[in-house]
């Protein structure tokens, strides 16, 4: 019999390894939005965002409500990571009706207890932060808000169930006139566990308690936390696992001691974890097995066992005594014949047997819910192992060194992928609490400081409807000759007449809709019966691409070759650039066997050019990096030409000369004949759209439409927009080879996203919000936060350490929570840059209505550009301004697939049918 009931209170691996998944499947059910309100487990947020760093100065006051007494403690914490706080504390009885009179009476006495406490020492008189500890469960909203859901452990007080506890508590510390006392901060037991053995180089992530009942906490992913708003970070999420198997989910497991116990609790058929692990109830569970063997008369044979019926006459800390290998043989004859017992010598021996299997047991249970939060963490951070230091506290861990043994050898057995490292904790009721207070403060100094530092880039609505305004303010004064000149849009045509629609008919200008791109002159008709192969050549960068397209009746093919430009040649002669350029282009027409003929060439020529026919254009100005001599004020279809007679490569025909921006709207609009705009947002920014030919004063002509190549990177270069120039981006202009040029392209694009990030992320380390305060002289230098940084680091769901991966290796020693902030500054920059380039967009949208007397206009913008592709945020935040700055238009974006090179080849096509 003893072996039988010693067989049913051990829990083998294999079953063990179910409970963990049943534990894990009850966790990702209480995270959940749709099951949270059946789970047992609730997962509770705590609004606690992050560990100690260390930098936690102050004086920081703890309320702690505990079974029978309030303790006050005043904690001062010196910056010095957290390695020598000063604490003083004093302990208050509870009055015995406080504990199930009026609730107001209860947060009286605290209150009484704090005035009482303060009264007695020496304290500053500025404002005093308290962390209140209060052990029951609670609906967490905010970090100072939580409703209590229930009472327990032996309180009962009226009117506080459903109400927030912390304003109650506030309420009765007012009540003292304690004005300089604030509440800031909400925890229970198991937090302030974790918080007292966290420190920046050792963070603890996760903490359990087994005490009288059991509970653990843990930092999830917020992005996990249905409960909350917050996405980014991690949070502290408090398990509640003691209610773990009230919906059976441990029937299997469930023997007929524990049975008893729950039958005789005063919560039958709840908290059925708790009730097989903590410690209030592990002396019933021996109890009832003892009265159970000696009814077989497996025990005491001869003894009156009645005294084995009355719940509590066995002690847990009598079971912890006896299954002390030395002297637990005496202790285990000491209790029993304190009952009135005769036992045996083996009697004495089967009775620490049991009580062995009972402590062994909650410690397993207890590993396989450690594991299953070592498990759930590893998965939701996407990691192949996990290094992590757990907080233990409670009765159960400190009085038994054998409990921490098979706690950590069974958790290693069912998560052998992570690895924990036990961590006792010192006091985590009232120093973990005062920490978490600290923290509290902490953090909200830096709220502060991160939202005054980036309120200037977190435009309104009223901002961007001013920005648009003043861009078609611009563009009118652009378009017209007289008033041209005092633009920073240069509004600039293009001679292209059309959109193609790849019809085979197309429709000419002033035909009502798209036609094709032709020079003046030539008949509006876009043919793809016009076959052969055409060259373009793609320059608009640090890289530049050579292309053949060869149209067919079954579509357009193309091959390609990207070519770099070494900076000595962006930033030397006109003439080595292009010497370089048609070097680039023999060598492909070599690979692709076409050196032998003569092909027509488009030439895609990213940058501000007055266009004075489709092959003739003069560059106005170098941007992006470039600053070439001897080629402003010259035509670049001239200077290729040139090159190409010095290089004696004489089959070469260049026919068009196109900005990229046209050449993604033409590409575009091959596939959609709506496609009336093109943009790129990428290394720069630029915006073209198809206006009306009366209205361009710089051409003559007044029927059809023009494309118009607006050259919208200059967009402010007058002034007009330097209420919206933050300090960062003033910075960053100055340190730019074309300073007080290219304005609003210096907010927007991909060349200068990542520097603007980079200064505001030197500020923010100046300010001791970043990185400790410590210097990173690593940030000192000039563009090492690429662009491409800001893309991945705001991908959805990136785990955070993968973010913090980033940043280690550009030798910035952040923690998580600098992971979070850092990812904040990128948000915040992008979002504007989308929102900058959307109220743009808006001006062109607006306008092309009004020219054509719509009530309401559908177009097409063919777009191009790595930020716009490969940001993972910057095209929604872009279509849903452009909605809500033009509502009547309905926009559709279609990504150019290489519209800067087939864009030009399309043009290219069509002059020539149009010269034969």
């Amino acid at each position: 019999q003893v072996q039988r009931a010693l067989l049913a209170l051990t829990i083998p691996l294999e079953m063990l390894q179910v409970v963990k998944g049943r534990m894990m499947q009850a966790m990702s059910n209480g995270l959940s939005r749709q099951t949270h309100a059946q789970a047992n487990v609730q997962m509770l947020p705590t609004y606690i965002c992050s560990t100690p760093n260390g930098t936690e100065k102050g004086n920081v006051l703890v309320a702690e409500l505990c079974q029978s007494h309030v303790r006050i403690l005043l904690m001062t914490l010196l910056g010095d990571g957290n390695q020598t706080p000063h604490v003083t504390d004093k302990i208050f009885d509870i009055p015995g009706d406080s504990m199930q009179g009026p609730g107001e009476a209860l947060f009286d006495f605290i209150a009484q207890s704090v005035r009482q406490f303060l009264a007695g020492i020496t304290t500053p008189e500025e404002r005093l932060p308290l962390g209140f500890v209060f052990p029951f469960s609670c609906k967490q909203t905010q970090l100072n808000k939580a409703e209590l859901l229930s009472w327990s452990k032996g309180f009962s007080c009226s009117d506080v169930e459903g109400k927030d506890v912390v304003q109650l508590l506030q309420l009765a510390i007012n009540k003292q006139e304690l004005f300089n006392v604030e509440v800031i901060a909400l925890m229970n037991d198991t937090v302030g566990t974790m918080m007292t053995c966290s420190t920046r180089e050792r963070p603890c992530e996760v903490a359990l308690v087994v005490d009288k009942g059991t509970n653990s906490c843990f930092m999830a992913e917020a992005q996990y936390v249905d409960m909350v708003e917050e996405t980014n970070g991690r949070m502290c999420v408090n398990t509640e696992w003691g209610s773990f198997g009230d919906d059976d989910a441990l029937s299997d497991i469930l023997t007929p001691y524990d049975q008893r116990v729950d039958q005789e609790s005063s919560s039958p058929g709840k908290k059925r974890f708790e009730k097989l692990v903590g410690s209030l109830y592990l002396g019933d569970i021996v109890r009832h097995t003892l009265m159970a063997l000696s009814a077989e008369k497996a025990l005491f044979i001869g003894s009156n066992v009645t005294v084995l019926g009355t719940k509590g006459a066995l002690e847990t800390q009598q079971v912890l005594e006896i299954i002390n290998n030395e002297e637990g043989m005496a202790k285990a004859r000491a209790a029993l014949e304190a009952l009135g017992l005769r036992p045996s010598e083996r009697d004495c021996c089967r009775v620490q047997q049991i009580c062995r299997a009972v402590v062994s047991r909650s410690a397993a249970l207890c590993a396989a819910g450690l594991a299953a939060i070592l498990s759930y963490i590893r998965h939701s951070r996407g990691l192949e192992r996990l290094v992590v230091n757990v907080a233990v506290d409670g009765e159960l861990y400190r009085a038994h060194s054998r409990f921490g043994e098979i706690l950590q050898s069974v958790t290693g057995l069912l998560a052998p992928e992570c690895m924990a490292a036990l961590v006792p904790s010192v006091d985590g009721t009232g120093r973990g609490a005062a920490i978490v207070t600290a923290v509290a403060l902490r953090l909200m100094d830096q709220r502060r400081e991160m939202d005054q530092l980036l309120a200037p880039l977190r435009l309104s609505r009223a901002d961007l409807e001013h920005v648009q305004a003043l861009m078609r303010q611009e563009m009118e004064l652009g378009l017209g000759q007289e008033t041209n000149a005092n633009s920073s849009v240069r509004m600039l045509p293009t001679y292209v007449r059309g959109t193609p629609d790849g019809t085979g008919e197309g429709r000419g200008p002033g035909e009502g809709g798209p036609g094709e791109a032709v020079a003046p002159l030539m008949p509006p008709c876009w043919l793809p019966a016009e076959r052969g192969e055409f060259l373009a050549l793609d320059l608009g960068g640090t890289n530049f691409r050579v292309l053949v397209v060869r149209v067919a009746e079954d579509g357009i093919r193309m091959a390609s070759e990207i070519y770099l430009i070494p900076t000595d040649i962006m930033q030397g002669t006109g003439e080595a650039l292009f010497d370089h350029i048609i070097d680039c282009i023999m060598d492909f027409q070599l690979k692709q066997d076409l050196m032998e003929q003569v092909l027509p060439l488009g030439f895609t020529f990213s940058f501000p050019c007055q266009q004075l026919g489709l092959d003739k254009a003069v560059l106005l100005t170098w941007t992006k990096g470039f600053s070439a001599s001897g080629c402003v004020g010259e035509d670049v279809v001239q200077l290729l030409r040139e090159a190409a007679q010095r290089k004696q490569h004489l089959a070469l025909k260049v026919v068009a000369v196109v900005n990229d921006t046209v050449g993604t709207m033409m590409s575009c609009g091959y596939d959609d004949p709506k496609c009336e705009i093109g943009l790129i947002v990428g290394t720069g920014t630029n915006a073209c759209y198809m206006e009306e030919m009366q209205n361009v004063g710089t051409v003559e002509g007044e029927q059809g439409r023009m494309c118009i190549n607006m050259e919208w990177g200059a967009f402010g270069d007058n002034g007009c927009l330097d209420h919206i120039f933050t300090d960062f981006d003033r910075l960053v202009d100055e340190k730019t080879i074309n300073a007080g040029k290219q304005r609003f392209e210096k907010l927007i694009s991909g060349m200068y996203l990542g520097e603007i990030v980079r200064y505001i992320l030197l500020a923010l380390v100046e300010k001791q919000v970043l990185f400790c305060g410590k210097p990173c002289p690593r940030l000192q230098t000039r563009d090492i936060f690429k662009t491409k940084f800001l893309s991945t680091i705001e991908i959805d769901g990136l785990a955070l350490q993968q973010v913090q991966a980033i940043l280690q290796d550009l030798e910035l020693d952040a923690s998580f929570e600098d992971s979070v902030l850092v990812r904040e500054v990128c948000q915040t920059v992008s979002l504007r840059a989308a929102q900058l380039c959307a109220a743009g967009l808006a001006a062109v949208v607006e306008k092309m209505r009004e020219n054509r007397g719509l009530s309401q206009l559908a177009v097409t913008v063919g777009v191009d550009g790595t930020l716009y592709k490969v940001h993972p945020c910057f095209s929604q935040h872009l279509q849903k301004m452009l909605r809500e700055l033009a509502p009547n238009c309905t926009v559709t974006f279609l990504q150019s697939e290489d519209g800067s090179g087939k864009g030009a080849a399309l043009v290219a096509a069509v002059a020539c049918r149009g010269a034969e």
